[in-house]
């Protein structure tokens, strides 16, 4: 049976300060998040990439790749939503947002912009070196 799928969370308060995040420093991937993954997801068209399967009680994980700048995937990594399927009681346990570590310092303060991507205060030198070897290399110096 398709459809009707229930969101449920591993930890809500922590989820949301993530979801938070995204929608303040990437407003493409929230708004693909709220208003075409998440229906589709509660409809039962599971999105991603399956991870791993439980099949001793049903379960399946998977990873959906939300729509991120180039730069920023090279310097933090993929944003991806984890989320796990329970099929026997139609319920989607929405686990995490990755890359957590610059979505929560987003979340607990400002960020700043270096040449458009947002570094990390706690490593800021290392995402710059990241941002300008990059830059270099696709420039071609």
């Amino acid at each position: 049976m398709k459809g009707n799928y229930v969101f449920e969370y591993v930890n809500e308060n922590e989820f949301r300060k993530l979801e938070r995040s995204v929608k303040k420093y990437n407003m493409l991937a929230y708004k693909k998040l709220i208003f075409e993954y998440y229906p589709q997801l509660k409809e039962g068209q599971f999105l991603g990439q399956l991870v791993s399967v439980n099949s001793k009680e049903n379960v399946k994980n998977y990873e959906l790749k939300l729509p991120t700048d180039d730069l920023f995937v090279r310097v933090h990594g993929e944003v991806v939503l984890h989320y796990s399927v329970y099929e026997n009681t139609h319920t989607i346990i929405l686990d995490k947002i990755t890359p957590e570590s610059i979505l929560s310092e987003g979340h607990r303060q400002e960020l700043e912009a270096y040449k458009g991507v947002m570094i990390s205060k706690a490593n800021s030198e290392k995402d710059k070196f990241k941002i300008d070897l990059l830059n270099m290399i696709n420039n071609g110096d």
